[in-house]
């Protein structure tokens, strides 16, 4: 099927308020049996996703890679691992993709590459005080002989940020050793980027999800962080590594490369910062176009908090002019039916959080499986653990594999249609997750992808849910929240309601009720709200 776009009153700006699929590649579809996810895979799912009515898809890197990273170890900007397929197969998803409507959002990683890059080879090779090593952050180390690292930083994935080389010098990774961090300080790296994004944007990519959006640039003389400071990822200051000043600059320059191009492309930021004014300094207007809210997805399931959150994210975007986005999940932290508690509680509350995020002004991102009720796979086998992390942690902290397991699409078969019947899934799915696949859900009434279908369904037709229709609170106090969203030209009106509460709660709702996560009761005319669930409807 393909994508009707005329409700929107200017395509130009579809990212304004699009619904945005996350596809983690490796873990999406599987067209050749080898176990893992590949642009084969996404291109022949792509009317499902035109189905379930998204607006743009964001791929994970599918780029040439040693792997160490699930590919955010990149050694070649400007081609395809032949794990995930060619050059050819890319272009095909693209066109496939704008046929049907859909966007397509793909990853960069800027801050560093692989230690398999051509560049940092060349940087081995031509040792200390080089050229070659000066597009890296390369340091001679402290100490009598060299011997101690040049500053105290640690590793994001565990264990120290520091590797030494064998003619004496270190090298920083801010991630693993397999990704040496790039010297933004280099002109070669500025102009290695700018020729990347006219690369991917003259194949006929919409935009750029930018991996550690807040790294890249480091504080002069690379000061030592602190025992104390060190465990803060999110200090109320930045850290020296992260959230300087200097990217933006990089961002003012991208900006202009993206506008170059009919309609302008975009750029999103993932940038962790510690509150939602320092990440509105992503999106000013000479800079990029999106950054994600952590600061939603980090909340708790409680209403006053949300409120809080939801708040002050509108607030911090209003004077930039900039969307605010909504997320979930997605490949780098436990599911929301896991966080939000698990088994029946969570699957509840994540059904009810797909209506409240779905009502919010600006655009939201869905991670593949979400829309299926996928819950986090915390019981891997240890040897099936591929995440970095799991042994940089020296086998304490058990990484991100659970929230990358390959998606069900069938309730038979060796890897439940995820790949050709016989193939084995490069993570093992739980058994149970035949009865959550998209062929057990497809028209089944109460399904969590039925209430997705059909709230994007909803949200694409509302006049009152597009990024503009202004947000009014209800009053509520810590078990419910209650807002409407109204268009200021149509006035027509739609609300929320979700109940936060241990009971179920009296709403009045004097309208047409439109779509509800749960079973509602009746109490002397009002809706009877069960705990943990929300409410849509029109007056």
């Amino acid at each position: 099927m393909t994508r009707d776009d005329s409700q929107r009153p200017d395509n130009r700006h579809w990212w304004r308020d699009a619904v945005i699929y996350q596809v983690y590649v490796r873990s999406f579809a599987d067209s050749d049996g080898d176990g893992i996810g590949d642009l084969p895979g996404i291109r022949a799912r792509l009317p499902y996703l035109a189905d379930l009515g998204v607006d743009a898809v964001w791929i994970t890197p599918f780029y040439p890679s040693p792997m160490a990273d699930g590919g955010y170890d990149v050694a070649d900007y400007r081609d395809v691992d032949p794990l995930f397929g060619t050059l050819d197969d890319a272009a095909g998803l693209i066109a496939d993709a704008h046929v049907l409507g859909i966007k397509v959002i793909v990853d960069l990683v800027p801050n560093h590459t692989s230690s398999e890059h051509a560049w940092f080879q060349a940087a081995l090779a031509a040792g200390p005080g080089s050229p070659e090593r000066n597009r890296y952050v390369f340091r001679p180390g402290r100490g009598e002989s060299g011997e101690l690292p040049p500053n105290d930083w640690e590793s994001i994935f565990g264990g120290g940020a520091w590797t030494r080389v064998p003619d004496g010098d270190w090298y920083l990774h801010l991630f693993d050793a397999a990704q040496p961090d790039l010297n933004w300080d280099d002109p070669h790296v500025h102009e290695d980027f700018l020729g990347i994004l006219r690369f991917w944007l003259d194949l006929g990519v919409d935009g750029f999800r930018i991996d550690v959006a807040h790294g890249m640039v480091k504080e002069d003389g690379l000061p030592d962080v602190g025992a104390t400071e060190q465990r803060k990822l999110l200090d109320t200051r930045p850290l020296p590594y992260f959230d300087q000043e200097g990217v933006h600059e990089i961002y003012r320059e991208w900006r202009k490369v993206l506008d170059t191009y009919q309609p302008p492309r975009i750029g999103v930021a993932e940038a962790w910062t510690p509150g939602a004014g320092r990440t509105a300094r992503y999106v000013r207007p000479d800079e990029l176009h999106q950054a994600f809210n952590f600061h939603y997805l980090t909340a708790e399931w409680e209403a006053h908090t949300l409120r809080e959150v939801i708040t002050d994210s509108l607030a911090a975007m209003e004077p930039v002019d900039a969307p605010t986005t909504w997320v979930l999940s997605n490949h780098d932290v436990h599911r929301h039916v896991t966080r939000y508690g698990g088994g029946e509680e969570g699957l509840r509350r994540a059904r009810a959080a797909a209506l409240l995020t779905l009502a919010l002004p600006g655009s939201v991102y869905v991670y593949q499986g979400e829309e299926l009720g996928l819950p986090e796979v915390l019981d891997l086998p240890e040897d099936a653990l591929c995440d970095p992390m799991w042994e940089r942690s020296l086998r304490t902290e058990r990484g991100r594999d659970g929230c990358r397991v390959p998606i069900p699409w069938t309730t038979t078969g060796s890897s439940l249609g995820f790949g050709p019947d016989g193939s084995t899934p490069w993570l093992p799915q739980p058994a149970h997750w035949a009865d959550m696949s998209v062929e057990a859900q497809v028209g089944a009434a109460d399904s969590m992808l039925e209430l997705y279908r059909e709230a994007l369904r909803l949200r694409r037709g509302h006049p009152a849910l597009g990024e503009r229709p202004a947000l009014e609170w209800h009053d509520g106090d810590d078990t419910m929240l209650r807002f409407a969203r109204v268009d200021s030209v149509t006035e027509r009106r739609l609300h929320c309601a979700i109940n936060f509460g241990a009971t179920p709660a009296s709403v009045p709702v004097a309208g047409t009720v439109l779509l509800a996560s749960g079973r509602l009761g009746s109490d002397s005319g009002d809706v009877l709200l069960p705990p943990d669930t929300a409410v849509w409807w029109e007056d």
